[in-house]
């Protein structure tokens, strides 16, 4: 999976099984795919009143693909929304690919790092929230050149960045990403990540396994950073899907030693998804939040309804 936006993402059948976006043929090399992303929660806050919000638009994402010759392709990513603040209009990746073979390809521009089990988007989750360490451990959109080469049972990827975290700084050094997967067969594939930025390091490991109607997943974070702050997580993951159905339950925890604003969170969230047609799936999510550390306790109840195109 991976907190990129990876089009190989849970679609339509998302709390189902990972599968890829259909997309719109509009002319010769030429086509475009993406997603409407709506919501409404309500959130228990212990010892407050709840809050409810109502449904609206989280996201609406158009992807642009891009066919050349000689193995060369470019991406567009243009998003609409944004969950705080007011919603803006911006690119979210722009990249250019150039595949030398069906084994080792190269891709330079504005690209989604590569860590991590969950993803980015929403079309890419078993359920409808993320684990909340993200921010802490995994990369995020970056600016520089990224390359891959699947030997089949190994997958290796490396990218040199001006920064794993924030693709607007211009003015850093070089850093790196580095990753290594292994696939032995269909049903089991790991990898593991590091990250090196300045003086800080973050490693990623998530493995899953699919056997019949059910995939299970676990992922470990840790970073260690020049000036405190370290932290580590984790998460393990349990989905059942057959049909139109699915099931999802994944338990959560992560922990930040920051002197200045410490966070230590577990979680459990329950999330229960179904298809209506091949287009629309709707997502329900009931979490619980426990915060011994840096935030007050909740539980929050959702209804996602995903349109994917």
């Amino acid at each position: 999976m991976n907190y990129n936006k990876n089009l190989v993402a849970c679609a339509l059948a998302a709390c189902l099984a990972p599968a890829a976006h259909a997309q719109i043929e509009l002319g010769s090399g030429f086509s475009v795919t993406g997603f409407i992303d709506m919501t409404y929660f309500n959130i228990d806050v212990d010892g407050a009143e709840s809050t409810e919000r109502s449904i609206g638009v989280d996201q609406f994402e158009t992807d642009l693909l891009f066919e050349g010759s000689n193995g060369i392709s470019a991406q567009v990513d243009i998003e609409y929304g944004g969950t705080s603040g007011t919603p803006e209009t911006f690119v979210e990746q722009a990249f250019i690919t150039k595949s030398f073979t069906d084994k080792l390809s190269l891709k330079a521009g504005r690209f989604l790092s590569y860590t991590g089990w969950e993803t980015e988007e929403p079309t890419g989750l078993y359920q409808f929230s993320g684990t909340g360490y993200a921010p802490f451990f995994y990369g995020w959109y970056q600016q520089g050149v990224s390359a891959t080469y699947d030997f089949g049972a190994v997958q290796l990827m490396g990218s040199v960045i001006n920064s794993a975290f924030d693709p607007t700084d211009y003015n850093s050094d070089a850093e790196i990403e580095l990753g290594v997967g292994i696939s032995p067969g269909e049903s089991f594939t790991a990898k593991l990540f590091y990250i090196e930025e300045e003086e800080d390091t973050y490693s990623n490991l998530w493995a899953s396994y699919k056997i019949g109607n059910v995939t299970l997943a676990a992922e470990l974070v840790d970073r260690d950073l020049e000036f405190g702050a370290d932290g580590d997580g984790y998460l393990a993951m349990f989905n059942w899907s057959k049909g139109i159905v699915g099931f999802t339950v994944r338990y959560a925890g992560f922990e930040i030693d920051d002197p200045l604003d410490p966070i230590e969170n577990e979680s459990l969230t329950l999330s229960p998804s179904f298809k209506i047609g091949d287009k629309l799936l709707i997502v329900t999510e009931y979490r619980m939040d426990e915060f011994d550390v840096g935030g007050i306790d909740n539980n929050t109840a959702v209804v996602e309804a995903l349109f994917m195109f």
